[in-house]
C-alpha cells in the first residue's frame, strides 16, 4: 500500500516536486526498465524473483495491487470466494509472444496497452488527475482568499479523448476481474506475470504445501486470489502464486508455510518436515523487507475563456500535422515508439500543458506535443527527467534549445491581417509570433497581396519547433502559423 500510494502521487503531481524524491518508483517497473535497458534493475528483479518468487507483482506493480484493493472492497467474507482454476497457458504465451513480437517490431499501441505499469499510468493522468487539480484548485482559491499563495490554480481539461476512453475501459475490466475472480489479470494476460512467473517455478522461498498436514479443508484455496492452489492434487502453481501470505493465513493446521527448501520430483514441493509447524506472522514482513530492497481522472472542468470579461473567445483547433510534434530527446519517431509506454507520466508532469496522448492509430496514447495551452518553454526539460523507459533522453538545457524538433509553417490565408479590419477599414497589425520567437527565426515582412500587411516568414534554420508562434497566434479556430513535426530530431 505505501508502494502504490507513493507511485500514485507521484502520477498525479503535477508540480515536479516529487520526482526528486520518488522518480525511482517509475524506474524499477519491469517494462520501463526493460525498454531502458537498465540492466542494475533487471538484474534486482530476477534474483529477487529467483529468491522471493513473484514479489513485484504484490508489492511493486500498482496494478497488481489495484486488483488487491478492489478485491479486496468485497469485504473479508467475500475474500473466501475464489477456487482453484488450470492454468490458461495457451492464452498467457500466445499474448506474451504477441507483446514481444510488439516490442521488437516497434508497434507502440501493443507496449502500451498490456504494460500494467503503463496502464494505471493512464488511469491515473487521466481518471484520477483532475479530480486531484480540482481539490488542488480549491486550496489554491480558499488559499488566494487568505492571500497565500501556496496553492494554485492549473486548468482541468481532456487531453486526449481516446486515451481518456481507454483508460476508462481498462480500469472496468480489470475492475471487473479483480472484483469476480481476484488476479485474474495478473496470471492471465499480463505479458509480465507471465514472465515472471516463468522465473518464480525456480525461486529458493515458495509457499510449501505439507501433504501429510493438509486435511484438504480448502480455506487456503478460497483466500488464494491467484486461484493457484490445488488442494485435490496437493500442489501449488508456482507460476502464478503472488507470495501474498492469504493462504498462509488461512491454513490452520500448519500445512503451508513460506520457507525455503528441495521440491519434491512429483509436486513440485518440499518434502514434509516431521517438526511441528506454526503460522508465523513474521513470514509476510519478511517477504514485505525483501521486496523493499528489490525497488529500496476524467472529464475536464468547463471553462469558457473571455477577452476583458466580455467576448467569449473561442478555441484553436488542432492543425492537421503531417508529423506530429515529439518532446525534445525523444530522437527520432523510430526510437519513440519502440520506448514509448505511454504511462503518461511526462503527460501529467509537463508544467505548460503542451504534451498530450496522441489519438492517431500507430501511436495511441504516446504522448505528442500540442501548442493550444502552451509552448515548450526554453527552461524546462522535465519530459526527459521523468520519462522512465528512455523513450525521451534527458538533455542538458544548452542542448534542449538546440534541438530542433520541428520548424513553423505559415498559412496566409489565416493570418490576422488577412481576416480581420479594424475601425478605418485596414488589415490589422499582429506580430503576436515575431515578438514571442525565443530564436527568433521570424520577421514580419510586407504581404504582396493585400496592402498595408504585414505577415511573418520564417527562417527554418533557426527554427526549432518550440510552438511559441503558435500558440500566441490569436488566429481562431485555425491559428495563422503552427509547427510541422520532424521524423528525426538534431541540434542546430
Amino acid at each position: 500500500m505505501v508502494s502504490f500510494a507513493l507511485l500514485t502521487l507521484l502520477l498525479l503531481d503535477f508540480t515536479g516536486t516529487l520526482h526528486r524524491w520518488l522518480g525511482w518508483l517509475a524506474r524499477v517497473q519491469a517494462v520501463p526498465a526493460v525498454l531502458a535497458l537498465n540492466v542494475v534493475v533487471l538484474a534486482v528483479l530476477v534474483v529477487a524473483t529467483l529468491l522471493l518468487g513473484r514479489v513485484y507483482c504484490s508489492v511493486v506493480c500498482p496494478l497488481g495491487i489495484m486488483q488487491d484493493i478492489i478485491s479486496r472492497l468485497r469485504g473479508k467474507k467475500a475474500q473466501r470466494r475464489f477456487s482453484y482454476s488450470r492454468e490458461k497457458r495457451w492464452l498467457r504465451y500466445t499474448l506474451l509472444a504477441v507483446y514481444v513480437a510488439g516490442v521488437v517490431m516497434g508497434v507502440g499501441v501493443l507496449t502500451a496497452l498490456f504494460d500494467p505499469y503503463g496502464a494505471y499510468g493512464r488511469i491515473a493522468q487521466n481518471l484520477l488527475q483532475p479530480l486531484y487539480r480540482w481539490g488542488n484548485n480549491a486550496l489554491a482559491a480558499v488559499a488566494e482568499h487568505y492571500e497565500s499563495y501556496a496553492f494554485y490554480s492549473t486548468d482541468v481539461w481532456i487531453r486526449s479523448l481516446p486515451t481518456f476512453i481507454v483508460a476508462a475501459v481498462t480500469l472496468v475490466a480489470v475492475g471487473v476481474l479483480a472484483w469476480r475472480g481476484g488476479r485474474t489479470y495478473c496470471n492471465t494476460l499480463c505479458p509480465v506475470g507471465t514472465t515472471l512467473g516463468l522465473l518464480s517455478r525456480f525461486a529458493i522461498f515458495k509457499v510449501r504445501l505439507d501433504e501429510r498436514k493438509c486435511i484438504s479443508c480448502g480455506s487456503c484455496s478460497r483466500r488464494c486470489k491467484a486461484s493457484c492452489i490445488d488442494v485435490e492434487n496437493h500442489r501449488v502453481d508456482y507460476s502464478r502464486c503472488v507470495v501474498c501470505g492469504n493462504c498462509l493465513e488461512a491454513c490452520k493446521v500448519g500445512a503451508l508455510t513460506y520457507r525455503a527448501g528441495k521440491p519434491s520430483p512429483r509436486h513440485d514441493q518440499e518434502e514434509s518436515d516431521t517438526r511441528p509447524i506454526a503460522v508465523d506472522e513474521n513470514k509476510r514482513a519478511f517477504l514485505v523487507a525483501g521486496a523493499a530492497a528489490l525497488s529500496a481522472a476524467a472529464l475536464a472542468q468547463a471553462r469558457k475563456k473571455r477577452d476583458g470579461g466580455l467576448a467569449v473567445i473561442e478555441d484553436k483547433k488542432e492543425p492537421a500535422r503531417e508529423m506530429p510534434v515529439l518532446p525534445p530527446g525523444a530522437l527520432s519517431a523510430r526510437h519513440f515508439a519502440r520506448h514509448c509506454t505511454a504511462c503518461q507520466l511526462c503527460v501529467a508532469q509537463c508544467p505548460n500543458g503542451v504534451l498530450r496522448p496522441s489519438g492517431d492509430v500507430f501511436t495511441l496514447m504516446q504522448p505528442v506535443m500540442g501548442f493550444d495551452h502552451g509552448y515548450c518553454r526554453p527552461e524546462c526539460n522535465r519530459c526527459g527527467q521523468v520519462c522512465p523507459a528512455g523513450a525521451i533522453v534527458p538533455l542538458e538545457l544548452d542542448k534542449k534549445v538546440s534541438t530542433k524538433i520541428g520548424h513553423a509553417v505559415t498559412i496566409r490565408e489565416n493570418c490576422l491581417p488577412h481576416v480581420s479590419r479594424d475601425e478605418k477599414g485596414d488589415p490589422v497589425q499582429c506580430g503576436n509570433c515575431a515578438r514571442h520567437c525565443p530564436n527568433g527565426a521570424i520577421m514580419m515582412v510586407d504581404d504582396e497581396t493585400v496592402e498595408g500587411a504585414m505577415v511573418p516568414i520564417v527562417n527554418a534554420a533557426r527554427c526549432i519547433g518550440c510552438g511559441a508562434c503558435e500558440y500566441v497566434c490569436p488566429s481562431r479556430p485555425l491559428s495563422g502559423i503552427y509547427v510541422e513535426g520532424h521524423d528525426t530530431q538534431q541540434l542546430v
